[in-house]
């Protein structure tokens, strides 16, 4: 019995096939339509026959399986979200787990916003899972190093460039920045004058830039932070250099947009480099980070 697929590798072999048939105009991924080819070539006893919008309370989406009668799946998505790159966020997201859970959860596979915060349990693997394949999928690494270079410390403008070419939200796009870059770098995430939550890049973390939110109490944000500074900013966005004590102990750069739409502050924290480098007793517990990607 041949071994399961991994998710990376799932999106890494459609990845192959994309850039054999459109080359260089194969973004933004049109994952309607590979999802429909891939299942039929793969699978032609048991392909995705439907993909639809719906209205969806409280879900973001649903792979679910064809009525009794008929064979196949649908990919359902929440049409009430108005940003499409969460929606094509969506719609990989629901591939994945056609590709890599369907057999095992034939009655389907419904994503909440919870189910994806709640990394523990069997269900939030899976959901984590399918986060991967959707993001290698659509920002595989070496297209996404090309548009902006690992040692590059680029601004949310440049950041959003790419965004816009792989039609996914900003944090998607920069969640994946800071997967490859060698900037010690920071994502955080804040509302209301309190982290929700943060993400920092390998360099950043194994220096001790990081927080630490999963089961903690609520950390404030410095008054003197641009974050807590909506009123005072004109505009949706700043950018401004602080000492250190703004954001932890390290002078950096902030680069701040204003989310009114989501309700909640996008800070893009850039540290200095730094030859002083430790391993972590404990790694910090990454949370809600998939529910924010999609």
């Amino acid at each position: 019995m041949n071994k399961p697929l991994s998710p990376a590798r799932w999106a890494n072999d459609i990845t192959v096939i994309l850039k054999t048939v459109f080359g260089a105009e194969r973004f933004p991924v049109r994952v309607k339509d590979v999802a429909r080819e891939i299942s039929s070539q793969k699978f032609p006893d048991d392909p995705i026959t439907l993909i639809k919008g719906d209205s969806l309370p409280r879900f973001e989406g649903a792979l679910v399986p064809a009525p009794l009668g008929k064979k196949g799946w649908g990919i359902i998505y929440n049409s009430d979200i108005s940003s499409t790159g969460r929606i094509n966020f969506t719609l990989a997201h629901e591939f994945g787990h056609y590709l890599l859970h369907r057999v095992d959860h034939p009655q389907g596979i419904q994503c909440s916003s919870e189910d994806m915060a709640s990394w523990e349990s069997e269900y939030g693997q899976l959901e984590h899972q399918a986060n991967v394949f959707a993001a290698n999928l659509l920002m595989p690494f070496d297209d996404f190093r090309s548009q902006i270079d690992a040692k590059a410390i680029p601004d949310i403008d440049q950041i959003g460039a790419c965004a816009d070419r792989y039609e996914v939200s900003l944090i998607a796009a920069t969640l994946r920045w800071l997967q490859y870059t060698q900037r010690r770098s920071m994502l955080v995430i804040s509302r209301d004058g309190f982290i929700l939550w943060a993400r920092s890049s390998e360099p950043a973390l194994k220096t001790g830039l990081y927080f630490r939110t999963r089961n903690q109490p609520p950390i404030e944000i410095s008054s003197s932070s641009l974050a807590a500074q909506r009123g005072e900013i004109d505009g949706h966005s700043g950018r401004a250099e602080h000492d250190p004590g703004i954001w932890l102990n390290e002078p950096c750069t902030e680069q701040v947009l204003f989310s009114d739409q989501y309700d909640f502050t996008i800070s893009l924290l850039h540290f200095g480099d730094s030859s002083t480098r430790f391993e972590l007793d404990t790694e910090p517990v990454e949370d809600v980070v998939d529910k924010f990607s999609r």
